[in-house]
């Protein structure tokens, strides 16, 4: 499951750095600040026009057929056993990357307006998660989880235009984290777009059993494309659902990741399946294959690949037990840059145990074990090639 409606169509991935407080009013502000105080504005607005209706239930996250807000926060802790002296994870791991301290991973709050016809997302957030995967985007967007608008384009068909910024089609894990089996993300997600900007063409078939994307992108896991970039990228999408126990996916990219000048097309293909094999027992597979030019017409290609497997358990209707293990292999540092011999090789493993103690909290407990050909991994008396990490989460969300 992911934060956007089933109505939405495509299957998302899921996936903000300010120095200005959005709760903060002076005579300097940014264009970002008073957007999100806009925003914030008419959710308290709607909120009160709810309370107050003579019509209204007991659920303030529904306000009429067409309109609903939503929420979220995550708060975490890790500990990580290397003792960083910066208390900061490796920087390709996005979410949950603070150790030894209790902070928020993500805080988010969404509204969503969907009729027949139109829909459209506009959800904020904060968080470490934020501030570290969108340290690249301009800081008007660096506190946009989505921002998107869609139009049906047929009356008879479920045929959909949507543009703007919206959850990665690449990977079936999300920046919220209830949603996935595991407490942390893995590899394959750290390192593949959280999010993208662009446009989408979504067609799903009458019996639900097919979903077909077309998307036409700014770029990888870019909102605003960098200077001396003036190509767009491409994806497709297909999700196949011939029963609720199964779900495959197809996805792919292809796209210039670097300037016009040292162009160095990219091709990328994301596969998956997700299986429940019986009533508590739950199975996901997935490989994710890239392929990128070494320089602009240099007829060489660095490729990277990353198999994946988790299996979950339900121990009951409020607990549940998942295990991963994962490999990444970028010798060539296309993704993870490790200046190594033998580049970003990890072979990596976790348990996790889930207690839901509400509907709507959850508390999660994690440890994971990374394990590298060279000694990549900081730790406080130099460098190893094994790290290990306990983690764990309190998401309260509406």
């Amino acid at each position: 499951m992911r934060w956007a409606a089933p109505g939405d169509g495509a299957i998302a991935k899921g996936s903000v750095r300010s120095g200005v407080s959005v709760w903060t009013f002076n005579s300097t502000f940014t264009l970002r600040s008073l957007l999100v105080k806009a925003f914030v504005s008419v959710v308290f607005l709607v909120m009160i026009e709810f309370a107050f209706s003579s019509n209204s239930s007991a659920q303030l996250v529904s306000v009429d057929s067409t309109l609903s807000v939503t929420g979220l926060v995550e708060a975490y802790y890790v500990f990580d056993f290397d003792r960083p002296a910066s208390n900061s994870r490796p920087s390709y791991l996005y979410n949950y990357n603070r150790t030894n301290e209790v902070t928020a991973n993500l805080a988010s709050i969404k509204m969503r307006y969907a009729d027949s016809d139109v829909r459209a997302n506009l959800a904020m957030m904060t968080g470490t998660y934020a501030q570290a995967n969108l340290a690249a985007e301009p800081p008007i967007w660096r506190g946009v989880y989505e921002a998107n608008a869609g139009v049906r384009l047929s009356k008879s068909e479920n045929l959909w235009l949507d543009a703007g910024i919206y959850l990665s089609h690449i990977g079936f894990e999300s920046a919220i984290g209830k949603d996935n089996w595991t407490l942390t993300r893995s590899l394959a997600a750290e390192n593949s777009p959280y999010y993208e900007s662009g446009a989408r063409i979504t067609y799903v078939t009458p019996n639900n059993a097919w979903t077909l994307c077309a998307h036409v992108l700014n770029g990888w896991q870019q909102i605003q494309r960098p200077a001396g970039n003036s190509g767009l990228s491409w994806g497709t999408q297909v999700v196949y659902q011939p029963s609720s126990n199964i779900t495959i996916n197809s996805s792919t990219f292809i796209g210039n990741t670097k300037t016009d000048i040292a162009k160095q097309l990219r091709l990328f293909s994301n596969f998956y399946g997700i299986f429940s094999l019986s009533s508590s027992l739950g199975l996901i597979l997935g490989f994710d294959f890239g392929s990128e030019e070494q320089a602009a017409n240099a007829g060489s290609n660095s490729v990277w690949y990353t198999p994946i497997a988790i299996l979950r358990y339900r121990v009951d209707e409020s607990k549940y037990l998942a295990a991963r293990i994962e490999y990444y292999q970028d010798k060539d540092g296309v993704i993870v840059v490790t200046g190594t011999p033998n580049g970003f090789q990890v072979v990596g493993g976790s348990l996790n145990f889930d207690y839901a103690i509400s509907k709507n909290s959850l508390w999660r407990i994690e440890g994971r074990s990374l394990q590298s050909r060279d000694r990549i991994f900081i730790r406080s008396d130099g460098a190893g090639a094994m790290n290990f990490s306990l983690t764990t989460s309190l998401s309260v969300y509406f």
